[in-house]
């Protein structure tokens, strides 16, 4: 992923984990990366969470969670879950059964113990740039959906800011989408069809089938339920899907 801006130097964390010696690594790590300033740790999530509440009333938010997962009272999906405004996050964990939910929370990284400084630091390097990124769109004045020009997803544990002029199209694979694209491969991310269309601008992208979504921009044509989409200097076939030929045929028309 591109870095955006470069004016994050340090994040505001804190750590929450059952076991002392676990905070005992994560301490030595974070002392190690001046990146990262921890401003405290936790054995239980319910100190942690007051320590969170008073700091955002206090004006000086958490920027990052170093978060355990198996915990006895709570556990750290739980604990994330119930924050109205949760900060980043990087769990932290012995068990590789819950990579899948870490990844549909939006995790920035999912660190198995134990783990070394270089995979610490890959992690805080992401966290970086998903810090800058939050921080350039807080920055940014909001443009009408006419101008939009990027799409922005997450995909990798990382959000992406895609030019939509280089999707040619996109297609639904169950619970995942694959977003072709004519500049590379393909970007892969968890999302479904009705929540990508809603990201995209509907003037410039239409659903045609169950499983595609195209630019109009790239039709070049159509022979029968085909509709022909171009893909760089080469010509790609995306099947109609008979409930939205109307509509397409329809869109088409006005262009």
């Amino acid at each position: 992923m591109n870095t955006v801006g470069q004016s994050i130097t340090s994040l505001q964390a804190i750590a929450i984990d059952d076991e002392p010696p676990a905070l005992r690594v994560l301490t030595h790590f974070c002392n190690q990366a001046p990146e990262v300033t921890l401003l405290k740790t936790f054995t239980r999530t319910d100190k942690a969470h007051d320590f969170l509440f008073q700091n955002t009333a206090a004006g000086v938010p958490v920027d990052l969670l170093f978060l355990d997962i198996n915990m006895p009272a709570q556990s750290g999906i739980a604990f994330f879950q119930s924050l109205p405004q949760p900060p980043l996050v990087i769990f932290t964990t012995a068990y590789t059964e819950y990579a899948v939910e870490g990844f549909n929370l939006s995790a920035v990284d999912y660190l198995l113990k134990p783990f070394t400084m270089e995979r610490f630091r890959q992690a805080i390097n992401k966290a970086l740039d998903q810090q800058r990124l939050r921080q350039s769109l807080t920055a940014e004045p909001i443009q009408p959906a006419t101008e939009q020009t990027h799409l922005l997803i997450r995909a990798d544990y990382a959000l992406q800011r895609i030019p939509l002029a280089d999707i040619t199209w996109i297609e639904g694979l169950d619970d995942y989408l694959k977003i072709h694209l004519v500049t590379g491969r393909p970007i892969v991310a968890r999302l479904t069809m009705k929540a990508v269309l809603e990201k995209l601008p509907g003037t410039e992208f239409i659903r045609v089938h169950r499983s595609f979504i195209i630019p109009l921009s790239r039709v070049e044509g159509i022979r029968g339920k085909v509709i022909r989409i171009t893909h760089g200097n080469a010509i790609r076939e995306i099947p109609l899907g008979a409930s939205y030929e109307d509509d397409f045929l329809e869109r088409l028309g006005r262009q």
